[in-house]
């Protein structure tokens, strides 16, 4: 039984647009361009013998709606130039030729049953299924048996699946980095119908007319976000697991999805830039042979700018997988050629301001260093068209710091032969660079097609999950994706590894300490360098991390069911939504205005500022025998019940010491400028640099005023109850407070707080600590600030003329009294 879509049936024997290929052939030969006829007329081969009662009067009506329909489209462009009035433009050949690809859609004679108890197919869900089905070298229909025999009922109804399953099995077949089909238009046609597809499997309409008149043109779709998050991922290359929303985001815009011409316009652009990779690599210099070039800026247009003690060196930079090359040019030619290792610890990078004689005129720069004392690299990047350049190549080197960053937290040291006994595991460090290199490469891919975020970092996986809410969940599961394998099997029959047929995965998480990738890949334990794998949040997801509904083709792809990736990204997605919609209230409660002096400001709290500075001293146990002596003396306070003597005694010293320095200054042995406050001036400058100078200075006041009030507005959040569930975990916390001061006597409570102050930086408490403080930042980052209304000013001229005039009866009336009474 066949469909009565509006397809034209092709016999795949003799005249398939998309033949029968292998999957080694598909990408050179499946998808080969060839001259169209104007017009088609092909039959669907029903044997030697067949009677007019066989024929469909409504697929022939179908039909021949679609050839009329073509017929007046190819009268109007012929008869087009003879009624244009413009100035003799060319038509664009690119989106003449789209159009023609798409609206002739075949399908290699459509075997699958279109009726499903969910619904009958959409078009594109069957030129999906139909096209990946031969690509696997099977018809439609017996993909659709296979599938109906590995899942349940449930799952099988789903057209979703099925969809999913054609699509997965064949892209399951490659694990190149950047799948070696997408450079054939008519592959990424078909990914762009899949995304179709799986976002609406049935139609929506339930008469078969209807169902009859709709085109086989897919241009003026849109494929919303929910089908790229699960599509785009799947081709190698395209997208990022953690990063795909933001993706999406980014091409989209402000339009309600992605059209045909902008997702081949972005994947040609990627695959462009591999390419250009892929030429640097020829034309570099031999010292590189050993690094994978990833990007270069030198143009004449667009420099770049290396900054040394206030003098600016153009030239070409180079941005590697391991290392940033820059190589200035001089008044003879290209100077030597310097090199900073971006693989190094403690690495930062910033953004800056770089300007002539240290002005920070220019908003367009970035600063690498690995610390203070240590080389910095002070590079500007120069676009006349905003600042996107500088943010894109911040992006990149943060990128690649993180990577490296990553490797060392989640991955497998270098020279650990255990790696050699899960299969694939040595090559993980080689996949984490791959990945980084992809996302750069895609956001290279977006900036050349002018579609960027304001924040290009959420586009680059590392440097978005390491400030992410759970980004350290999501860094795990790559590093399971990454590293985890099966395990060799002289190795398993040693015993190292747990049998996990008739246990749960909880108690192969409590015995073995491993963790399982959901194809059963295994991660060792001792790879969990990273002190976030002991965190409620993660023993709680991999505790879960077993559990599995769909068929698992590979650990990247599972059919009805997501990978640990996307589970652990959809839950930071979440959270991170959540953050940013606190943020939006916060954003909301900042006010303007309030300018100060800072240097006076930072000169009378000195006293205090160095207090604090030799206290936090003591508590690091940077002088181990004055921490001692103060602890001594601190505990003899507390054991002796001499407290109530502190403040008298302090109250009695401060008087003695001012009264000293009365005497000492009566004396004159101070000196005539003690007390006086000391503000060091700013360097020689012009009106435009102080103006500069205010401004930065106002800028850094308004700021901390606005966290200021953003701290009281959520402390007025909590305490009116505008949040209610902190608003309790914050009651009950003060009623446990209260608790143990009434029980417990307050020396020895006292003795608690100084215990646990000055151990914090000690080895045996310092993770412990860190976890309870990123718990409280994290809870503290939640709470929302209480909304803050800006009633309009209203000047003296906005009064009624009633109101003048009362003012001036009163006025004169007073001025009669005080007469009469004189």
């Amino acid at each position: 039984m066949h469909s009565k879509f509006s397809i034209t049936h092709l016999n795949p024997s003799k005249t398939g647009l998309f033949p029968l290929f292998p999957h080694r052939d598909f990408c050179k030969v499946g998808f080969s361009a060839r001259p169209k006829l104007r017009f088609k007329l092909v039959v669907q081969s029903l044997g030697d013998r067949w009677r007019l009662s066989d024929i469909d009067t409504h697929a022939v009506q179908e039909q021949l709606n679609m050839w009329l329909v073509k017929t007046q489209s190819f009268l109007n462009e012929v008869t087009s130039p003879l009624v244009r009035t413009g100035h003799g433009r060319k038509p664009d050949s690119a989106n003449v030729s789209d159009t023609q690809d798409m609206d002739d859609v075949f399908v290699p004679e459509q075997t699958i049953q279109s009726s499903t108890p969910s619904g009958d197919l959409s078009l594109a869900a069957i030129v999906s299924i139909e096209q990946f089905s031969r690509m696997n070298g099977l018809t439609g229909e017996k993909m659709q048996k296979i599938f109906r025999a590995l899942v349940p009922e449930t799952v099988y109804n789903d057209a979703h699946n099925l969809v999913e399953y054609c699509c997965f099995r064949f892209l399951s077949r490659d694990s190149s980095d950047i799948h070696p089909c997408l450079k054939e238009p008519a592959f990424q046609r078909l990914i762009f119908i899949t995304m179709l597809a799986w976002e609406n499997p049935y139609y929506e309409a339930n008469d078969s007319n209807a169902i009859g008149l709709e085109k086989a043109s897919f241009k003026r779709k849109l494929v919303g976000e929910e089908a790229f998050v699960r599509i785009a991922p799947a081709v190698s290359g395209v997208a990022d697991r953690p990063t795909a929303h933001n993706l999406f985001k980014a091409l989209a815009g402000d339009e309600r999805g992605i059209s045909l011409s902008l997702w081949c316009t972005y994947v040609n652009e990627l695959l462009k830039v591999h390419e250009g990779r892929k030429s640097y690599e020829i034309q570099e210099s031999p010292q590189l042979s050993r690094e994978r070039i990833i990007c270069i800026g030198s143009s004449r247009k667009r420099p770049v700018i290396k900054w040394e003690n206030n003098v600016a060196w153009p030239g070409k930079l180079i941005l590697t997988n391991k290392a940033l090359y820059f190589e200035a040019v001089g008044l003879v030619g290209q100077q030597h050629t310097r090199r900073l290792d971006l693989t190094r610890n403690g690495l930062q990078v910033q953004k800056t301001k770089v300007g002539p004689f240290g002005s920070l005129l220019f908003d367009s720069a970035v600063s690498v260093s690995s610390g203070p004392g240590s080389e910095t690299w002070v590079l500007e990047f120069v676009d006349l068209g905003g600042e996107m350049r500088r943010d894109v190549w911040y992006a990149f080197i943060n990128e690649v710091i993180a990577l490296y960053k990553f490797i060392n937290e989640y991955g497998a040291e270098d020279g650990d032969q255990s790696v050699f006994h899960v299969y694939g595991a040595h090559k993980g460090k080689e996949r984490a660079i791959t990945g980084a290199m992809n996302s750069i490469a895609r956001l290279q891919a977006l900036q050349f097609i002018r579609k960027l975020l304001d924040d290009p970092t959420k586009l680059v996986q590392f440097s978005y999950l390491q400030n992410a809410p759970y980004g350290d969940i999501v860094l795990q599961t790559l590093a399971v994706n990454y590293w985890g394998g099966q395990l060799v099997t002289k190795f398993k029959e040693a015993g190292y590894l747990p049998d996990r047929g008739s246990r749960s995965s909880d108690d192969v998480f409590e015995s073995s300490n491993h963790v399982f990738d959901i194809d059963g890949s295994v991660y060792f334990r001792k790879w969990m360098r990273s002190a976030s794998w002991v965190s409620s949040s993660s023993i709680a997801f991999w505790k879960n991390a077993s559990i599995k509904q769909g068929v698992v083709l590979s650990k990247n792809l599972v059919v009805a069911d997501t990978t640990l990736v996307e589970r652990a990204a959809v839950t930071c997605k979440h959270k991170y939504q959540v953050v940013e919609k606190t943020q939006a209230t916060i954003d909301a409660a900042m006010l303007k205005g309030i300018p100060s002096n800072i240097d006076l400001f930072k000169e009378l709290i000195l006293p205090l500022t160095v207090t604090a500075k030799n206290f936090e001293k003591l508590r690091r146990w940077e002088e181990p025998h004055l921490t001692v002596s103060f602890l001594a003396f601190a505990y003899t306070l507390i054991v002796r019940n001499l407290l109530p003597y502190v403040f008298p005694m302090t109250l009695m010293i401060v008087a003695f010491g001012m009264l000293l320095l009365k005497g000492l200054k009566e004396q004159g042995r101070l000196g005539r400028s003690f007390g006086k406050v000391t503000i060091r001036d700013q360097p020689p400058s012009n009106t435009i640099q102080k103006i500069i100078a205010v401004k930065e200075a106002m800028r850094d006041v308004e700021n901390y005023l606005q966290n200021l009030n953003v701290t009281l507005l959520k402390i007025r959040t909590i305490i009116l109850s505008g949040q209610p569930q902190v608003t309790t975990e914050v009651a009950l916390v003060l009623l446990g407070s209260a608790t143990i001061l009434l029980v417990i006597p307050f020396n020895y409570v006292l003795g608690f707080v100084i215990l646990d102050l000055f151990t914090r930086e000690l080895e045996f408490r310092r993770e412990m600590a860190m976890r309870f403080i990123r718990f409280l930042k994290e809870r503290w980052d939640t709470v929302p600030a209480a909304p803050v209304a800006v009633i309009p000013f209203e000047s003296d001229d906005s009064w009624s003329v009633d109101q003048r005039k009362e003012i001036n009866n009163k006025k004169s009336e007073r001025t009669q009294n005080n007469i009469k009474s004189r």
